[in-house]
């Protein structure tokens, strides 16, 4: 199975069918699909997809170029903790724009992290894609979270993170953004660390199901989970 997925007008798209126990076609990331063109909805349309799960906040959605087809359901859990000292903390650090941020965010905010869950979990039937901005950190924190779930190992969750780097350099290039990945790896070198001990310390941290029952996901929400993903 190919996991690289070609919608047209975006460059980010993967499935995370066959990461863990996850099933094809449950469970898709990508950026904003803001660009997606009316092929583009429809290849998304056609591969399943009945739910997206928008982790921007409201001033960040600009209208869509393409028309949603009328049977998707977008659902939207800002993920980003905007307005506590937390946030501002780690703008100021990284700009949470680094894997560093994650456990911290997990252990001092996991209430809009569980809501994206259990949006996921209660989803109609379909797949469901989750994006943020340029489907990387946002997307990248929930995604380790559901893979971690699923029983995927630290070396896939890790391979699927550093994807995005590549699929969205030539975006980043157009706005003037060159070696987005050598900054973010530069960061992590300040605090003496990498990705992929960054990313490792976070996944094997994760005591699953514990993590989601323990911040208010109900038994009956993993279970509807496990199912939809497996």
């Amino acid at each position: 199975m190919t996991r690289e997925l070609t919608w047209d007008h975006c460059v980010n798209v993967r499935d995370l069918g066959g990461l863990g126990a996850i099933r094809p076609r449950a469970l898709i990331r990508m950026e904003a699909p803001t660009r997606l063109s009316e092929s583009g909805w429809a290849a998304l349309w056609d591969y399943g997809v009945r739910t997206m799960l928008d982790l921007r906040a409201a001033d960040e959605c600009p209208p869509d170029d393409a028309p949603r087809p009328a049977g998707i359901t977008t659902v939207r859990v800002p993920l980003d903790p905007v307005g506590t000292p937390f946030y501002e903390h780690w703008v100021q650090l990284d700009n949470l724009s680094s894997p560093l941020y994650f456990p911290a965010m997990l252990a001092e905010h996991p209430a809009p992290v569980i809501a994206a869950v259990r949006a996921i979990a209660a989803a109609p039937p379909g797949g469901v894609v989750f994006h943020c901005a340029g489907g990387k950190d946002r997307t990248g924190l929930l995604a380790l979270v559901l893979l971690a779930f699923a029983g995927a190992t630290p070396a896939e969750i890790i391979a699927d993170y550093l994807v995005t780097y590549d699929r969205m350099q030539p975006l980043y290039d157009e706005e003037g953004y060159p070696d987005v990945l050598g900054r973010m790896v530069t960061i992590l070198e300040r605090h003496e660390t990498t990705v992929e001990a960054s990313l490792t310390s976070t996944v094997t941290s994760l005591r699953m199901p514990d993590f989601l029952l323990q911040n208010g996901l109900s038994a009956a929400d993993v279970d509807a989970l496990r199912a939809r993903l497996t």
